[in-house]
């Protein structure tokens, strides 16, 4: 893999293409994608783009399940992005005491290109970020 990050849609989805097979050949912990941290920033009119309640928005992905950290209301918005994904299926929430969240594990049974899909839809739509939104690879 040569490059670990993206900012357009179309590029993104190929990270994270890219990314999930050079993972799936080292067959090793999580794969970690995180949402560049300027995407936290106001805009112009100084409005908050995203909630940032919980930090830099990240998913991860390891044999077929992604796990990703969300509010309420994302956790919300992120069954509705599900729904348009019939192969991904939550499998746990875990809502720890000491946590501002829940986290999510769903079932990714899919193959790379859906899965890239659904992660740019969990970035874009759950936690709000603008189109030009960058995501790194951060662990791989």
């Amino acid at each position: 893999m040569t490059r670990f990050d993206a900012a357009e849609a179309t590029e993104r989805r190929k990270l994270y293409v890219d990314a999930i097979t050079a993972h799936r050949e080292r067959g090793r912990g999580f794969l970690t994608f995180e949402a560049d941290e300027t995407a936290l920033e106001s805009d112009d009119d100084g409005a908050e783009p995203s909630d940032s309640a919980l930090g830099a928005p990240w998913i991860q992905f390891a044999d077929g399940t992604i796990n990703v950290d969300c509010t309420d209301d994302e956790l919300d918005t992120l069954k509705s992005v599900l729904g348009e994904f019939p192969a991904f299926k939550i499998d746990e929430i875990n809502r720890p005491e000491d946590a501002a969240g829940v986290n999510v594990r769903v079932s990714a049974k899919a193959d790379p290109n859906r899965i890239a899909q659904c992660l740019d839809a969990i970035f874009q739509r759950v936690y709000e970020l603008p189109d030009d939104v960058r995501v790194w690879v951060v662990e791989l």
